[in-house]
């Protein structure tokens, strides 16, 4: 596949225009359509519609993108690779993690890692876990941190910790005083939910469904940490975990679930590649990182054992 003509497709549609697409490329308006035209023929698909003045994506060339975007975001760092290769500069560890614990979990370890290992270059990515295992499993990172289990053959996973469901409450909240709290209790409040599709939406649900009661009103949004945020701020209710609340702790109150409820977390692995010693050496200061935050605490449960 020509990636002349990769790069002509993503900046016509990231620019909007065959014209600024041609100047980012140095290129010809004439030359830069046939780059467009000659990529729809060989994939068998309209990628824009040239019905109008203007040129705009079709369904055809949006789903491409989204399917393809990171590849095509990443074609410019196909020159910098091969320069750190031969400077020597070839280690490199690329982390996937779900947004909703990336900052209680990834980041201090991030931080610990890269300050031990000047010479590693490090990258994060936040997806959402359905899509971090698809690029993980495609080889795209070489560790994953997110919620367990991942049903998928190509992924070997090693769970780190599990953390019970909390209701979250604004401060001074008549029911923050409760020692337990139901999800029935919660159903007349104004709850904060996440998007259809995204696991917590789905284990929130859950909840609400076995206890037969769905929320009266409710708010959705696409991140938990903004539910905190929301709750923080007095808007309603959210059901999250210990992690996801910390950068809130100051604004909200914690009441667990009844009956119990459990969400496991973990690292995920690519099984058709053994681990780099960049991975093994992260996941022992992850490990580490685990054991002493689920010290003392209620509401985590350290699942690495003491290795």
């Amino acid at each position: 596949m020509n990636i002349k003509a990769l790069r002509a497709f993503r900046y016509a549609l990231s620019e909007g225009t065959i014209a600024a697409a041609s100047e980012l490329m140095h290129l010809s308006q004439p030359a830069v359509s046939r780059l467009i035209s000659g990529l729809e023929a060989e994939l068998k698909l309209e990628l824009f519609d040239r019905s109008g003045r203007s040129l705009s994506p079709t369904q055809e060339g949006i789903a491409f993108y989204r399917e393809a975007g990171r590849i095509l975001d990443n074609l410019d760092e196909v020159r910098r690779i091969a320069d750190d290769i031969r400077a020597g500069r070839s280690q490199k560890l690329r982390i996937v993690s779900m947004p909703r614990i990336a900052q209680y979990l990834s980041a201090p370890v991030v931080v610990e890692y890269s300050r031990k290992n000047p010479d590693v270059s490090v990258s994060v990515d936040l997806r959402a876990r359905r899509e971090a295992g698809k690029w993980l499993a495609g080889q795209e990172y070489d560790i994953g941190i997110g919620a367990l289990p991942v049903r998928h053959p190509e992924i070997r996973t090693v769970p780190l910790l599990r953390v019970r469901a909390l209701a979250i409450f604004p401060k001074k909240h008549l029911l923050a005083q409760e020692d337990a709290i139901s999800t029935e209790k919660l159903a007349s409040e104004t709850v904060i939910r996440l998007m259809p599709g995204l696991l917590l939406r789905e284990q929130l649900d859950d909840m609400f469904h076995s206890a037969g009661v769905m929320p009266e009103r409710s708010l959705e949004v696409s991140s938990s940490q903004f539910a905190c945020s929301l709750v923080a701020a007095g808007g309603g209710v959210t059901i999250a975990d210990e992690m996801v609340v910390q950068p809130f702790r100051e604004q909200i109150e914690m009441v667990p679930i009844i009956p119990e409820r459990w969400m496991t977390f973990g690292l995920l692995y690519s099984r058709r590649a053994e681990p780099a010693k960049a991975a093994f050496d992260f996941e022992k200061m992850l490990k580490d990182h685990v054991r002493r935050s689920c010290e003392g605490s209620e509401t985590m449960q350290d699942l690495t054992g003491s290795g």
